[in-house]
């Protein structure tokens, strides 16, 4: 279902009020019920607290984790740290503003949130940004297999994949025959799915799969503590001159990445029973990710310090001076390789649907049109295949997204709707936070970008005569 793709005639009974609802441009990205042969709705009782939270935090954790630990090689672990809780509190800040001003304008949507507060380019930019968002988090997932299961080389260091330390190098174990593999073998059929109530038995393996990553790694470097073979991680950034400064900032947008799930809030508020219960939701989902994500940057920079990757996976190729480590490499490495696999469907899902809404907004739902249905799937596979193929590391790729559009949906975004505030509803200390969060997002982000940019220049200088 498109946003705005259903036709405004159209009439549905809603699940919590049971009053009639007009289905127009602020229908939710996800329907409320579930699509039914007929094309109307099948009644159901609504999601449980426990079930929104899962989702949401499924939204939230994805491949930013694997970025994170290299950001405690920039900041050290005391900035660090306090730096993803900071991102988390800013982000309940920042959604909950969202949530605000969506029940006084009668959103159910982000799009129609926007539709309200801008007209119909308000609505159309957060499509775009949702969009071009989404690609590169599925660009960053794929990048990740290929680097987990065919190896990566980073300083001229070559760090073996899972497929060649089991069988040597071949052309069949290859970055790009592998990622053709998975993307036809699972990631088509997955993205086929038109419902994505049929991705709940895939979503809850691979949150398991993603314990069972973090679980492993806790494991190694507690019995390498023990053991006395941890040296002593950086604290503090460790900054000599204006360059090692403006470097900081480059780790922002992967920050930001890391906490962006603004897109899923109302689809989960609309499925929950008791919609008063999204706030709780929103903080324990935000509370447990931290929790993951800290242990994750703790724990990952304490086994590996300064030699640690953008992809930390790729650090599980050499021998961690443990028993059975081989066997714990490859548990690590696979377990999260499975879990994204699972994942990229759900990221997969709403980008589809944006896609579609922005380019089709008058045409008739989605499901419903299977040659569209099969365009969009088949067009947005091949650019996040081809981009996965020619985009170096995860880095670049969250340098890109997380200092446009994630920036966009997670912070600036929501700030402009609160000053905007056509309901009147925003206080005085409101419009301060957005006014500190647009300056905050633009100015950090815009350092990044120059940082990347500068680093960039210098590391391939123009050659003159």
């Amino acid at each position: 279902m498109t946003t705005g793709s259903l036709k405004p005639s159209k009439e549905k009974k809603s699940r919590k009020s049971k009053q009639v609802v007009v289905l127009d441009e602020k229908t939710p990205l996800l329907p409320t019920k579930k699509d039914g042969v007929d094309g109307g709705f099948d009644e159901f009782d609504g999601a449980s607290f426990s079930g929104a939270v899962f989702n949401l935090s499924t939204t939230i954790v994805g491949a930013g984790i694997m970025a994170l630990p290299a950001t405690m090689k920039v900041l050290g672990l005391v900035v660090g740290i306090a730096m993803i809780i900071f991102m988390a509190f800013l982000t309940d800040a920042s959604i909950e503003l969202l949530l605000r001003h969506s029940r006084t304008a009668k959103s159910v949507s982000y799009a129609g949130l926007m539709g309200d507060a801008f007209g119909k380019y308000g609505r159309m930019l957060i499509q775009l940004c949702v969009i071009i968002n989404n690609i590169g988090v599925l660009v960053v997932y794929m990048i990740i297999l290929g680097d987990v299961l065919s190896g990566t080389t980073s300083s001229g260091i070559h760090h073996a994949g899972v497929l060649e330390a089991w069988f040597g190098q071949h052309w069949w174990n290859g970055r790009f025959f592998v990622l053709l593999i998975t993307t036809l073998v699972v990631f088509a059929p997955l993205a086929s799915l038109k419902r994505i109530d049929s991705l709940g038995y895939t979503s809850a393996l691979s949150v398991a799969l993603a314990i069972v990553f973090l679980v492993v790694t806790v494991g190694i470097t507690v019995f390498k503590l023990i053991s006395g073979t941890v040296l002593m991680p950086r604290l503090f950034p460790d900054v000599t001159d204006l360059t090692s400064f403006l470097n900081l900032f480059t780790v922002v947008p992967v920050l930001v990445t890391a906490f962006i799930c603004h897109y899923n809030v109302h689809s989960i508020d609309n499925e929950l029973e008791d919609n008063t219960q999204i706030k709780a939701v929103v903080r324990t989902a935000l509370s447990l990710c931290s929790s993951v994500y800290v242990l994750t940057s703790l724990f990952g920079f304490l086994l590996f310090g300064d030699a640690t990757l953008d992809d930390v996976l790729a650090n599980f190729d050499t021998d961690l001076g443990i028993p059975y480590s081989s066997l714990l490499n490859d548990v690590v490495r696979v377990s999260y390789a499975a879990h994204l696999m699972l994942v990229f469907p759900i990221v997969f899902y709403p980008l589809r649907l944006n896609l579609d809404g922005l380019l089709f907004p008058s045409a008739r739902r989605l499901n419903s049109d299977n040659l569209r249905f099969a365009s969009l799937s088949i067009g947005l596979i091949a650019v996040v295949f081809l981009g996965a193929n020619f985009i170096p590391s995860i880095w670049d790729a969250f340098q890109f997204t997380g200092a446009t559009a994630a920036v966009c949906i997670g912070f600036i975004f929501p700030a402009a709707v609160t000053l905007r505030d056509r309901y009147g509803i925003a206080t005085k200390r409101d419009k301060i936070l957005c006014i500190f969060m647009i300056v905050l997002a633009v100015f950090s982000n815009a350092v990044a970008i120059y940082s990347d940019a500068y680093a960039l220049f210098k590391k391939n200088p123009t050659q003159r005569e």
